[in-house]
């Protein structure tokens, strides 16, 4: 039986075969999978914000939750993989979550487009590090829930109004 580890919100946590990391309430949040196939080593964070560039200014670096923002949850990710012994240039990435969940958002500034903000934001930072974005399930309306299976690195991805798929 595999074991189930939960990822908070603003959260990250890194598992080895056969460990199955499970994030809930990705609306406008990325669920944000790392996944190593042949060490069968898998990294999961739930970022809520693009960036840390302009918070960290304001504030000064006091209280700041890195694992809260695509730059630095990616980073924090793929050192606790690495610590596993991971090679980076083996690991492949999936995301889902981006969602539009603010009906004014569509018409708005982009200020207001968090879930697209963060989708684009998290593909730059992926590309910046020469990670591989194999699949995606991102933008619409809804919220997701994941899964990441270590075990074959299976990325399960449920919501009440569209039931649950693999990708």
């Amino acid at each position: 039986m595999p074991e189930i580890i939960k990822v908070g919100m603003a959260d990250l946590k890194v598992a080895t075969k056969p460990g199955v990391l499970v994030t809930i309430g990705l609306g406008s949040c990325v669920g944000i999978a790392l996944y190593d196939a042949k060490t069968r080593v898998g990294g999961l964070a739930h970022i809520m914000l693009p960036t840390s560039k302009r918070t960290a200014s304001s504030e000064s670096g006091n209280g700041i939750n890195p694992m809260k923002y695509a730059d630095t949850a990616i980073d924090m990710t793929l050192q606790k993989m690495t610590q596993k012994h991971v090679v980076k240039k083996d690991i492949t990435a999936k995301i889902a979550g981006g969602a539009h969940m603010f009906a004014c958002a569509k018409e708005s500034s982009s200020f207001l487009k968090v879930g697209e903000n963060n989708v684009t934001a998290v593909k730059a930072k992926l590309k910046q590090e020469g990670i591989k974005l194999v699949a995606e399930d991102v933008g619409a309306n809804y919220g997701r829930t994941v899964e990441l299976y270590t075990a074959d690195g299976q990325y399960v991805i449920k919501t009440i109004a569209k039931g649950s798929r693999v990708i």
